[in-house]
């Protein structure tokens, strides 16, 4: 299912029942349906229109997204119909960065120097996190209770829920500008401006230098249950091994799919399986399983370079979207048996 959106695909997501919801640049979600996709207007009006971030709702049902209209809004089919919630406004601020968790039910939110926290179950509840510098990145924890901010020289945990609390600050020199956790809970890794990711051990708060890339790291997930973590930011996807105690810590990254005249600008992971997805500027797709070495096309088309790109999470499809507005659902073929050679 290919489709034309003509803006900017800023976030491409799966929602529990398995649709997909592309969050644009003009400020629309585009929400998929059985006969195409609905169109839904969350954010507009004179102080802005364009979506910067988004993420599944801790329900399950539709996307949370932020723009730079300052509001954060909750849109989904609800009862085969489509509803649009603002959650929160922040006046005179853009919304840039936006995570969820389904384990805690929280929602957070940068705007500027402060990350907002609510509680999708209690429409009172409300924590303000101050920082220093912007906000460049936000990550829950699997288990939802605390909140890594990134920001200029390093990252801050949060417990989310504490309203006065001192965080807990992972110090290291530089801008930083994406965090994620490992699925276990025991690595916050970092994105960061001078192209090169940093980590650390959260048990120890030992620290992981992960440099060599040729670019920004604009994307990075985890995938074969946490084993394996594959990342843009090359002329091929780069993959980091993080199973046992140390995880990456002296040893080697590999690099798969590698072409000479594009770069991995997106990545995604199929959860349970060792198998990853990475999406190029030239707008090519592909998927590599990492056991058995074999590398399948998804998308042979050259296009726009992709923006955004995800796995539902049974692993069976992919959503993607580009900067030139094009955008679709397909099919991730298996790929688990032996590799195929020619001739």
């Amino acid at each position: 299912m290919i489709f034309s959106f003509d803006a900017f695909v800023t976030e491409a997501l799966f929602d529990r029942s398995g649709r997909a919801a592309f969050a644009l640049g003009d400020g629309t979600v585009r929400l998929q349906t059985q006969d195409g996709f609905v169109t839904v207007e969350a954010h507009g009006g004179p102080l802005g229109g364009a979506v910067l971030a988004a993420a599944a709702h801790p329900s399950g049902a539709g996307i949370v997204t932020g723009g730079d209209d300052g509001r954060v809004v909750w849109t989904r089919i609800e009862n085969g119909e489509v509803a649009a919630t603002v959650l929160a406004e922040v006046k005179n601020k853009w919304i840039e960065h936006v995570a969820t968790s389904a384990a805690s039910g929280l929602i957070a939110f940068t705007a500027g120097k402060e990350v907002h926290v609510r509680d999708a179950a209690d429409p009172a509840f409300a924590r303000t996190f101050a920082h220093e510098k912007t906000v460049s990145g936000l990550a829950f924890e699997p288990k939802g209770r605390r909140l890594a901010s990134a920001t200029y020289g390093g990252a801050y945990l949060w417990y989310a829920r504490i309203a006065d609390q001192k965080p807990q600050l992972l110090k290291w020199a530089g801008s930083h500008i994406a965090v994620a956790f490992s699925p276990d809970g025991k690595f916050l890794i970092s994105s960061m401006q001078e192209n090169q990711l940093h980590g650390w051990r959260l048990s120890d708060g030992k620290d992981m230098r992960m440099g060599g890339y040729p670019a920004k790291i604009k994307s990075l997930a985890f995938f074969d249950k946490g084993a394996l973590l594959v990342t843009a930011g090359a002329n091929g996807a780069v993959i980091w091994p993080f199973a046992g105690a140390s995880g990456p810590m002296g040893k080697e990254a590999a690099e798969i799919g590698f072409s000479r005249d594009s770069m991995v600008v997106r990545v995604a992971g199929i959860d349970a399986h060792p198998v990853c997805l990475a999406a190029q500027d030239n707008g090519k797709i592909w998927a590599a399983h990492m056991r058995n070495g074999r590398i399948e096309t998804l998308k042979a088309e050259k296009g726009a370079p992709i923006s955004a790109l995800a796995v539902s999470a049974d692993g069976k499809f992919m959503a993607w979207g580009d900067e030139s507005g094009e955008a679709g659902v397909l099919e991730i073929p298996d790929i688990s048996g032996p590799r195929q050679f020619a001739g």
